[in-house]
This record gives C-alpha cells, sequence and structure tokens, in this order.
C-alpha cells in the first residue's frame, strides 16, 4: 500500500476553467438562480442537472473535471499560479 502524497496536475490550463466558471455564473444569473449555489450543488454531488442549459452551460461545465475546478478556486482563492 502507497502511503506517500498524490500529486494532482489539472489538464486543462487555469484560463480556460476561468472562463467556463464565468460563462456558467453569468448563464446562472440570467435565469434567475443563485449561481454560488448552482456551481457548489454540482461541485459536491457532480449533478450536471444543477447547471442550466442557457448559453450551453451545462456542456461547457462537463467539460471540466471536479478535481480540476477545485484546483482551480483554491489557487484563485489563495492567489496562487501553482
Amino acid at each position: 500500500m502507497d502511503s506517500g502524497t498524490k500529486k494532482f496536475s489539472p489538464l486543462s490550463s487555469g484560463t480556460d476553467a476561468q472562463a467556463i466558471l464565468t460563462t456558467v455564473y453569468e448563464a446562472s444569473l440570467e435565469k434567475g438562480y443563485n449561481p454560488i449555489n448552482q456551481i457548489v450543488g454540482y461541485i459536491i454531488t457532480e449533478d450536471p442537472t444543477y447547471i442550466t442549459n442557457h448559453r450551453n452551460a451545462r456542456n461547457l461545465i462537463c467539460k471540466l473535471d471536479r478535481d480540476e475546478l477545485l484546483c482551480e478556486m483554491v489557487k484563485s482563492y489563495l492567489g496562487k499560479d501553482n
């Protein structure tokens, strides 16, 4: 059994994840939803029905892995590039 720390390497660039999250956020707002609650619901459950189809938001967010989303959000929150 390997007890070492595992390293996660995101597959796509942060810019792609940021652009997708921005589109999903704006699409949710336009439809009258609370975008933060919708995105968090998706990340916790990986259920795409939390995300509106408006502006192709659901298809876009499904292109990103949840681990990728969390990684990008933590980096952004902490102001770190790596």
